[in-house]
C-alpha cells in the first residue's frame, strides 16, 4: 500500500496572535516545513520558533490552491487561517481541494463568536453575513425590522458602505457598531448611526454589528408586491408568482433556469427563499436584463446570474437545472424540448401562458408527459361608480410536470450560469396576472 502524504494542518490564528494560540497550535507550526497564509497572519509567527519556509498566499487564491500545496507535496504543511478555519475560511477551499480526510483542523475562537461576547449576544440568534469577495447588496436580503447581524467586513471602507446601504435601504436610524482588532491589545469599538456615519475608516480588521431597529418590512415567502420590482410592464404578478413559486418548489442548492425573465421576479425569489439556491435568467432584450440585475441587487440575490440572449440558442452551454421556469416564448422551435431534455431527472418544469397558441402547445405536452394543467384567475375589487366592482386579470395557464428519474438529460453539469429574461411583447405571460 503505498504512504500516505502526511495531512494538512489547518491552523486558526487571531489578531492576537501567537500568544493567543493554544498549545497544540503552537506545536503543530513549530514542526512544519511550510507555512502558508497572508502577509498579515505570517508576520504573527515569531521567527524564532517558527523556523518553516513561509508561502503567501497568492491572488486570485483558490485558483492557486492545488498548484501550490504540489509544489510543496511530502512536506509538512500548516495553513494560517483567520478565526476558525470552517466560518468562511480557507478549511473549505482546502476541504474541497483536496478532501476533509487529509486536514487537520485547529480552530480559534471566530470573530464573529469574540463579538458576540463583547455585545453580549446569543451567537445561535444572530445572523452573519460575509461582505469578504460578496457584493454589498448581499447585505439587503438580512434587513428586517427588529433585526441584529453582524456583518463581515471586506475592508477598512466597508463600514461606511454598510451605513450608506443602510440609509437607502430605509434603515438609517439602524445602530452600527464596528469591532476592530477583536482580541488583540488595539481592540477598538465604534458607535454611531447609519444615516451620518460619523467615523473615517479605521483599521480593515473589523467585524460590523447592526441593530436594524425600525424600517421597511419585506416578506420572505413567494409573492412580493408588484411594486418591489423596476418593470415595463413584463411582470409575473404577485399572485400568480406565489403560485408558480410554490410549484417551483426551490430548495437549498437547486439550480434554476427562468426562460423569459421578463423583471426577473421568479428567479429573484427561488434565490431568496434559501442563501444556497441559485438561478440563472435567460431575457433576450438587453434593456430588460439590465433591468433584472438591478433588481436582483435592491432585492439582495445581486448572484443571480443574467444571461442575454435569445432561448433555445441561450440555454446550450448552461449547467443542467434541477427546475425549469418558462415565462414567454413558449412558440419558440425547440424551446420547450430543449428545456426537457436539459433539465435533472425528478427535476420540475413549470410554464405560464395566456395565449390560446401556447395554450394549446402546453396541452399537447400535459397529453404526452402528465403532470398538472390548471388555470390561475386572479381578480381584483376596484371602484365603479359609486360602489365596487371586480376586475378581472387575464387568466393563466399552467402547465407543470416532474421529469421521470429514468429518463436521462443531456446538458453538462458546472457552475451556475446567469439569470436571463425571454419575455417578448408578443408572449404577454407577465401581463396577463
Amino acid at each position: 500500500m503505498p504512504e500516505l502524504p502526511p495531512p494538512i494542518t489547518v491552523v486558526g490564528i487571531g489578531a492576537d496572535g501567537w500568544p493567543g494560540l493554544a498549545t497544540g497550535s503552537r506545536a503543530a507550526l513549530r514542526e512544519a516545513e511550510t507555512v502558508v497564509g497572508g502577509p498579515r497572519q505570517l508576520d504573527l509567527l515569531p521567527r524564532d520558533e517558527v523556523t518553516a519556509e513561509r508561502v503567501p498566499w497568492p491572488s486570485p487564491l483558490r485558483p492557486a490552491v492545488p498548484g501550490l500545496l504540489a509544489a510543496h507535496a511530502g512536506r509538512r504543511i500548516a495553513v494560517l487561517a483567520s478565526g476558525d478555519p470552517m466560518f468562511y475560511g480557507i478549511g473549505r477551499t482546502l476541504a474541497e481541494t483536496v478532501g476533509a480526510e487529509r486536514l487537520r483542523v485547529l480552530p480559534h475562537p471566530s470573530s464573529v463568536s469574540y463579538a458576540c461576547a463583547r455585545l453580549g449576544w446569543p451567537l445561535e440568534a444572530t445572523e452573519v453575513v460575509s461582505l469578504v469577495g460578496r457584493p454589498l447588496d448581499t447585505l439587503s436580503l438580512a434587513l428586517h425590522p427588529g433585526r441584529r447581524l453582524l456583518v463581515l467586513s471586506a475592508d477598512a471602507a466597508t463600514p461606511a458602505a454598510v451605513a450608506e446601504l443602510l440609509t437607502a435601504r430605509g434603515y438609517g436610524d439602524a445602530r452600527l457598531r464596528v469591532l476592530e482588532q477583536l482580541g488583540a491589545p488595539a481592540e477598538r469599538h465604534l458607535d454611531g448611526p447609519a444615516d451620518g456615519w460619523p467615523h473615517p475608516p479605521g483599521d480593515p480588521l473589523n467585524v460590523i454589528a447592526v441593530d436594524l431597529g425600525d424600517g421597511p418590512r419585506t416578506s420572505l415567502v413567494p409573492g412580493l408586491p408588484d411594486a418591489a420590482y423596476e418593470s415595463d410592464g413584463q411582470l409575473t404578478k404577485r399572485h400568480v408568482r406565489a403560485a408558480t413559486l410554490a410549484t417551483l418548489a426551490p430548495s437549498p442548492g437547486e439550480l434554476l433556469w427562468d426562460v423569459g425573465g421578463g423583471s426577473g421576479s421568479i428567479a429573484i425569489e427561488w434565490l431568496r427563499a434559501h442563501r444556497d439556491c441559485r438561478a440563472v435568467t435567460i431575457e433576450r432584450d438587453p434593456v430588460r436584463a439590465e433591468r433584472i440585475a438591478r433588481n436582483a441587487a435592491a432585492l439582495g440575490v445581486p448572484r443571480l446570474r443574467v444571461v442575454t440572449g435569445p432561448a433555445p440558442d441561450a440555454l446550450t452551454e448552461l449547467p443542467a437545472p434541477d427546475a425549469v421556469f418558462i415565462g414567454g416564448g413558449l412558440t419558440a422551435p425547440g424551446l420547450l424540448d430543449a428545456c426537457w431534455t436539459a433539465l435533472r431527472p425528478g427535476g420540475r418544469i413549470v410554464a405560464n401562458t395566456v395565449t390560446l397558441e401556447s395554450e394549446a402547445l402546453l396541452t399537447e405536452w400535459y397529453r404526452r408527459h402528465g403532470g398538472e394543467l390548471v388555470k390561475l384567475a386572479v381578480a381584483h375589487a376596484v371602484p365603479v361608480g359609486g360602489f365596487t366592482g371586480w376586475r378581472q386579470a387575464m387568466p393563466v395557464t399552467q402547465w407543470s410536470a416532474v421529469k421521470p428519474d429514468d429518463e436521462p438529460n443531456d446538458e453538462p453539469d458546472g457552475e451556475p450560469a446567469g439569470e436571463p429574461d425571454t419575455r417578448t411583447p408578443e408572449t404577454p405571460q407577465e401581463n396577463a396576472s
